[in-house]
């Protein structure tokens, strides 16, 4: 991702969109439809993400979140909130969004990713975001990557973070346990819970219930 992200410039408007929304689907752990409209003229604010369907919030212990309403999902007619928090270095979503706000300055009942074009503003489109992706990774070297590609990929980062599995499956709206599947290719995933001493003792004290006494 980013060797990805070095190879845009984050100065070109359609550059700036595609950057922000990769590290904003990536880090939400969210389907690349849900933050892109299939063709030029389908956007619609009833379906598709708007910069008003943003919001900060902050837990007791003043950690941010910026959270997405999505107006509607394969699985949520009534829509779902995803969110992401700040990171460090050039895949940061913070920062990305906010150097795409600068450079497109996004209406608020528009796009969430349109971006400034010669014949006005335009929605970023699925096929256009995967093949801006594409051309990068093709001068890399590398494989084409597909829309799911993102969506594993940010799974793959956060377990590998040693995030458990269950907030995983929140994070990524699982209703099932299907999603560790990927997991039979990655054994370093598991490798901090199978170790002979316990790597993981000191987060597991605070996350797992004490035992109780009968």
């Amino acid at each position: 991702m980013e060797c990805i992200l070095h190879k845009l410039d984050p100065s070109d408007p359609l550059d700036a969109a595609v950057v922000s929304c990769f590290s904003t689907t990536f880090y939400s752990v969210s389907c690349t439809g849900e933050f892109t409209v299939p063709a030029l003229n389908a956007f619609d604010p009833k379906l598709h993400v708007k910069p008003s369907d943003i919001s900060i919030r902050r837990d007791c212990n003043n950690l941010e979140v910026t959270v997405f309403h999505l107006p509607k999902t394969k699985c949520e007619s009534e829509g779902e909130d995803v969110f992401w928090s700040q990171q460090e270095g050039i895949t940061d979503p913070k920062a990305t969004l906010k150097n795409h706000f600068q450079i497109n300055n996004p209406p608020p009942g528009g796009h969430l990713f349109v971006y400034k074009h010669s014949k006005g503003f335009h929605p970023l489109i699925k096929k256009a975001f995967l093949d801006r992706i594409n051309t990068v990774t093709t001068s890399l070297g590398e494989d084409s990557l597909k829309g799911h590609g993102i969506w594993i990929g940010g799974t793959l980062e956060f377990l590998l973070r040693g995030v458990p599995f269950n907030v995983m499956k929140s994070l990524g709206r699982w209703s099932s346990d299907a999603f560790v599947l990927y997991l039979r290719q990655h054994a370093v995933i598991i490798a901090p819970y199978i170790q002979n001493h316990s790597i993981l003792e000191q987060f597991t004290r605070y996350t797992m219930p004490h035992a109780r006494n009968h």
